[in-house]
């Protein structure tokens, strides 16, 4: 069985390979070229990094971890948390995702919903003006902390 960040590796490999529109027999020179194999399997961690740095001088570059993180009221968010993160508790991913859940509860959706990156607009300006509004309490909190 492969192991999770060898797998992660392979699929970057894979991804990188479809992103550059390489043929298979382009695939193979590259890997032979640089990782002295012909399947991406045989290879090991140090050959797959080579061949992922050789797919990065191509012009391949990975995409971002958040999928939708173009959209911009879901980088307000991020960039809200982010910066109340010093702040807070627990300022994990999980714990804005449960912030988000509790700001949409709602008659039509009693759960909320989990993830900024599912938000409309209307959705998304609700969870905005309560992160800025837990902010200013933070700030407030911390000033009044201060001899």
């Amino acid at each position: 069985m492969i192991e999770p960040k060898r797998r992660a590796m392979i699929c970057k490999l894979h991804i990188a390979r479809k992103e550059l529109a390489l043929a298979e027999e382009s695939y193979r020179a590259i890997l032979l070229r640089i990782a002295k194999r012909d399947s991406a399997r045989d290879c090991t961690d140090e050959q797959l990094d080579a061949v992922l740095a050789e797919f990065r001088r191509l012009g391949w570059r990975p995409k971002s971890k958040r999928p939708s993180s173009g959209v911009p009221h879901v980088r307000k968010i991020h960039a809200l948390w982010t910066a109340m993160q010093p702040h807070l508790a627990d300022g994990s991913e999980a714990a804005l995702r449960a912030f988000v859940r509790r700001q949409t509860k709602s008659k039509v959706n009693p759960e909320g919903i989990g993830s900024p990156e599912w938000l409309d607009a209307t959705q998304a300006n609700k969870v905005i003006e309560g992160l800025k509004a837990w902010g200013e309490r933070l700030a407030r909190e911390a000033a009044d902390a201060q001899p």
